[in-house]
């Protein structure tokens, strides 16, 4: 079972790598920046930590523990952070946008739920690439590269 030290910890580094992968979004100007994916990211990871403690909660027998099924509240933070990044997602004529964003709200509360479950070095590892491919792949201008002649903005819009 977790200590409230243990939960604590893993939510302030939830926070943490929300605000790393939302800085992403943020320094280019988008909606869904620091606080939304501080929020997803710590989100998860309390839905996580909540899935652990649920067996010990109801405390349920020890030889009962092994056919709990955690992982049930796990799966609805798959379904419910794409019904959250299905609102980002929107099409206008010939354009759909906020894709990357949308993305980037899912990948969050991947990483979140990393953390709460106790995977720390993974979903700082995670956070790391995610982060650093977004801010790559924008600099050198991959959009423009693929789709030569679509007009983009600075921001990736």
């Amino acid at each position: 079972m977790l200590t409230f030290e243990q939960m604590l910890v893993r939510l302030l580094i939830a926070i943490a790598l929300g605000a790393i992968i939302g800085w992403e979004r943020e320094s280019i100007g988008k909606d869904a920046g620091i606080r939304t994916a501080m929020l997803v990211a710590s989100g998860a990871a309390i839905f996580a930590m909540i899935s652990i403690l649920m067996p010990y909660i109801a405390q349920v027998p020890a030889e009962e523990i092994k056919n709990t099924l955690p992982d049930r509240i796990i799966s609805n933070i798959v379904v419910g952070v794409g019904f959250l990044g299905g609102g980002i997602i929107f099409k206008t004529n010939d354009h759909v946008k906020g894709l990357t964003t949308a993305a980037l709200v899912w990948v969050t509360a991947a990483i979140g739920t990393l953390v709460g479950i106790g995977l720390t070095k993974f979903a700082l590892t995670a956070t790391v690439l995610m982060t650093g491919l977004l801010y790559i792949l924008r600099k050198v201008k991959l959009y423009e590269r693929i789709r030569p002649g679509h007009k983009i903005h600075e921001n990736g819009e």
